[in-house]
């Protein structure tokens, strides 16, 4: 069985579609959603679909994302952004990987909504760097054996790039599948804030992690909704 973890905060404007999509699936799957403590809706949408345990803990993705993984009973965990939706059979096909012991974890390749060419552009250049280092990030759908996830203790508890850290420990001893056809992500944080800054911003806070550089301003941290 597969346990999918969804990390929220204040996701009413997505969620609906995440959930419809993710609840069309076929497969043997439990969904956890880990609210972050919202103001909004996103309790109340979650608690439309009796099949969902809502969870509450501080928000910080690390701290949910591990809440939820310590209620999790399947055999895969995967943890799913509220605003991203799988590929048609994602479920299925993990389901069907269950008994080979050759795939311990794993992610797929990412696109986001929309048909903009520089949301495609920047779509390719993180499939390429993930190609290339098997550093698979949050919207990425990660998937990992409850089991392995427990070993290498989590999510580290910082305030960004936990999946980044993660998986940095997770290469050392294995090496993650990419799966294809891409998740989707809603590219609305991205057309918010300006395709280009969004992208500057990201690879910012990746160098100030990576190689710890001074310090950045607290607004590369603020949440986009």
């Amino acid at each position: 069985m597969i346990s999918i973890v969804i990390p929220a905060y204040n996701e009413e404007k997505v969620l609906p579609s995440t959930l419809a999509a993710l609840f069309a699936q076929t497969g043997d799957f439990e969904v956890i959603l880990v609210d972050g403590k919202s103001s909004d809706r996103t309790c109340e949408i979650a608690r439309r679909f009796p099949q969902i345990r809502v969870l509450t803990a501080s928000k910080g993705r690390a701290l949910q994302m591990n809440a939820g993984a310590k209620a999790a009973t399947g055999e895969w965990l995967l943890f799913l952004h509220a605003d991203t939706i799988l590929p048609v059979d994602a479920l299925q096909r993990l389901n069907g990987m269950e008994h080979d012991l050759t795939v311990q974890a794993g992610g797929f390749m990412h696109q986001f909504s929309g048909d903009d060419w520089r949301l495609r552009f920047i779509s390719f250049l993180d499939n390429f760097r993930c190609t290339c280092s098997r550093i698979i990030y949050g919207d990425q759908a990660l998937f990992v054996r409850r089991t392995l996830f427990e070993d290498l203790s989590g999510f580290p508890n910082q305030p960004i790039l936990e999946d980044v850290a993660f998986c940095e420990r997770l290469i050392k001893v294995t090496k993650p599948l990419l799966l294809y056809p891409p998740v989707v992500t809603d590219a609305r944080k991205f057309m918010k804030m300006g395709i280009w800054r969004s992208f500057v911003r990201v690879l910012l806070i990746i160098l100030h992690v990576e190689y710890r550089l001074p310090v950045l301003p607290r607004v590369f941290f603020q949440d986009v909704r």
